[in-house]
């Protein structure tokens, strides 16, 4: 029993990075209407920029807060210069940009800081404590609940406010949301600065479990994608916990089913998601869209 509530505890951990990066791609895709494969990249520079601020001696919760005004410019300037010239045009035009951009961002943080692991500091403490039997790191709490808060926060923001109605409307069809009186590029602007700024929580949140990389987020882009997709494009609460059950059962999975074990415990997710595709193609919390003809 205390190994089973180890795995669980340990999987709703790993989930939580996962969720991280979705949250952030959920965000863009309800503010622009598209699939920011670029999301992990730009969450591993922002990750290198609080790095440098923290080298200059800078308090490791200041450099984040840093980090995120710098990344919120970033996706902005992105969606300015490069994105809005390929919107409302083929939307996989879009989306082959956003992987050129996970090329070239990947390069940069590269060439500049090079591919060596650097350690990067926790904003939570390393202690740990038991659970039920099983051992628990207080960065992994701390981790959860920082995603279960902006899980919240993204939801309140596009059911209950203004702004987020605007950014929804602006997705779904941009021409009308014009017509109406939108600002549909200072939207879009906002949108994906919204998104990289989630983003740069979220390579804050990763960057001390799994050390500093340009590479860091390949792994979880891929499980944040199939969490998205299995959760529901439109819906941080089914990122999250999509992107827990994929942790969870991963874990599980490897340890209880003895023809996956831990190597091929990566198709849990895309078994996951071939079931879910045929039993709910808009995701387990996605909403249907119906097109009038």
């Amino acid at each position: 029993m205390d190994t089973f509530i180890q795995l669980v505890i340990d999987g709703l951990a790993l989930g939580s990075v996962y969720a991280a990066l979705a949250l952030a791609i959920v965000l863009v895709n309800q503010s622009t209407g598209l699939i920011n494969f670029s999301q992990g990249a730009m969450a591993v520079l922002s990750a290198y920029f609080a790095y440098v601020l923290i080298g200059w001696g800078f308090p490791t919760i200041l450099a984040i807060l840093g980090s995120i005004v710098v990344s919120f410019l970033l996706g902005a300037i992105v969606e300015r210069l490069l994105i809005r010239r390929f919107e409302g045009g083929d939307p996989d035009t879009a989306v082959v940009v956003t992987i050129g951009l996970l090329t070239l961002f990947t390069g940069i943080a590269g060439w500049i800081w090079g591919y060596n692991n650097r350690q990067f500091p926790s904003l939570f403490p390393l202690e740990t404590v038991d659970i039920l039997g099983a051992v628990v790191s207080v960065r992994s709490i701390g981790t959860t609940l920082t995603i279960v808060g902006i899980m919240v926060v993204l939801q309140l923001l596009f059911q209950g406010t203004k702004l987020g109605l605007a950014l929804r409307a602006v997705a779904i069809n941009p021409s009308s949301a014009a017509y109406s009186g939108l600002p549909v590029g200072r939207l879009l602007m906002i949108g994906w600065g919204l998104a990289a700024a989630l983003g740069a929580v979220a390579g804050a949140l990763v960057a001390p479990a799994l050390t500093l990389t340009p590479g860091m987020m390949d792994t979880a882009l891929v499980y944040a994608l199939a969490a998205v997709i299995i959760g529901g494009l439109n819906s941080p609460l089914g990122a999250v916990v999509a992107a827990w059950g994929i942790g969870v059962l991963e874990n599980l999975a490897a340890v209880y089913v003895p023809f996956i074990g831990y190597d091929l415990k990566i198709a849990v997710p895309f078994i996951i998601l071939f079931v879910v595709l045929l039993v709910r193609p808009q995701g387990l919390f996605g909403r249907k869209v119906v097109v009038r003809v």
